[in-house]
């Protein structure tokens, strides 16, 4: 794996749509450069992101998960 990803590979990489990928970008959600009129993410600005989105996520599947189990 090359240390800067296009959107399409960053994307592919968070199983999201490069739209809504280049949408995170505007945002600010994670710094970006460009190359030329390209867009580049470097990998672990992704990874970090990607680590910190899933650890979001994790809290409240096990807060459902632990509900269920009492259910």
């Amino acid at each position: 794996m090359h240390a800067e990803l296009t959107t399409q590979e960053a994307a592919d990489l968070l199983n999201v749509s490069r739209p809504h990928f280049v949408k995170l970008l505007g945002e600010g959600a994670l710094p970006h450069f460009k190359t030329g009129r390209y867009r580049r993410v470097l990998f672990s600005d992704l990874m970090a992101f990607k680590n910190k989105r899933d650890e979001a996520s994790r809290k409240p599947m096990d807060d459902l998960s632990r509900l269920s189990e009492e259910l």
